[in-house]
């Protein structure tokens, strides 16, 4: 195969065309080291947070693929999945996984030792996730847990702790997963369903619009009750605002429970903490 093919397989399985994926990581993430630094944090540990994030999500996707390889093809959605179809093999996409979180691991070695302490777990939760599914009647909490390190790191990084502060933002962030993964899980329901994966989509039933908005409600309020003390001016609450605002959109596209309509809700999802960062981000620096 030429290289330029390969190539392009192996992008596909990172998800290099879909950012999202490696966005509603990276603006949790920002919002707590802005918050563990009383602002700015440094160029340098905005690049060791944005690259390692971006990183370590495609590592996660080499993983995942493998573990769902005899899953995927009988969804409709992840039928065409590089390792799916046998275009990359297991040992090819395991080596990519591995070389990725390995760079990820060296940037955090660039920072203080409590922060590659945490991310000892963060790899370890990442290697997990996929294979909860298959006894974990709300696999999506697992998966909150493993985006959730960034936050822990971010802090240790760089105040050497992780503060109460961190773990309700750690907290919120879960509840925030939970619910925009969950909007995933109802786009594959279905076929979920005939192959016996667990989802919270599945676990939830009919209650599940009403579980993803409480999700999206409680994520707000411990996100406004951990940053409220510390952020300076009303950027914070307008943030808030534009994050609350698209939560109601979110309801109108899930409510009927289309597989676009829900695809569209998790895909879009990012702007939310989009909102949140910048609220955060523009109070510190007008202050």
């Amino acid at each position: 195969m030429p290289l330029r093919e390969r190539l392009a397989l192996y992008l596909n399985l990172i998800r290099f065309d879909r950012p999202a994926g490696w966005l509603v990581l990276v603006w949790p993430t920002l919002v707590a080291l802005w918050a563990a630094a009383g602002g700015f944090p440094g160029w340098h540990l905005l690049a060791v947070f944005v690259a390692g994030t971006v990183l370590m999500r495609s590592a996660g996707c080499c993983i995942n693929d493998i573990a769902d390889r005899d899953f995927d093809r009988h969804v409709k959605r992840t039928q065409a999945r590089p390792i799916t179809t046998g275009r990359i093999s297991v040992k090819e996409a395991a080596l990519l996984g591995a070389v990725l979180a390995l760079v990820a691991f060296a940037l955090v070695l660039t920072t203080r030792w409590e922060a590659v302490a945490w991310s000892v777990p963060a790899v370890l939760c990442t290697i997990l996730y996929p294979f909860t599914k298959r006894f974990f009647a709300m696999p999506q909490a697992f998966l909150g847990l493993a985006f959730n390190f960034g936050i822990v790191i971010a802090f240790a990084a760089v105040q050497g702790q992780v503060p109460g502060t961190a773990w309700v933002l750690w907290l919120a962030n879960l509840c925030l997963v939970l619910a925009y993964d969950t909007e995933y899980a109802m786009v594959d329901r279905d076929d979920d369903l005939k192959i016996g994966i667990r989802t919270s989509a599945i676990t939830l039933g009919r209650w599940d619009v009403a579980g993803v908005m409480l999700c999206f409600a409680l994520s707000l309020a411990l996100t406004a009750a951990a940053l409220w003390p510390l952020v300076p001016g009303w950027p914070l609450a307008l943030g808030l605002g534009a994050a609350a605002a698209q939560v109601l959109w979110h309801y109108t596209l899930i409510r009927q429970r289309t597989r676009q309509g829900c695809f569209t809700a998790f895909s879009q999802s990012h702007w939310i903490g989009a909102a949140l960062f910048a609220g955060v981000a523009l109070g510190w620096a007008l202050k």
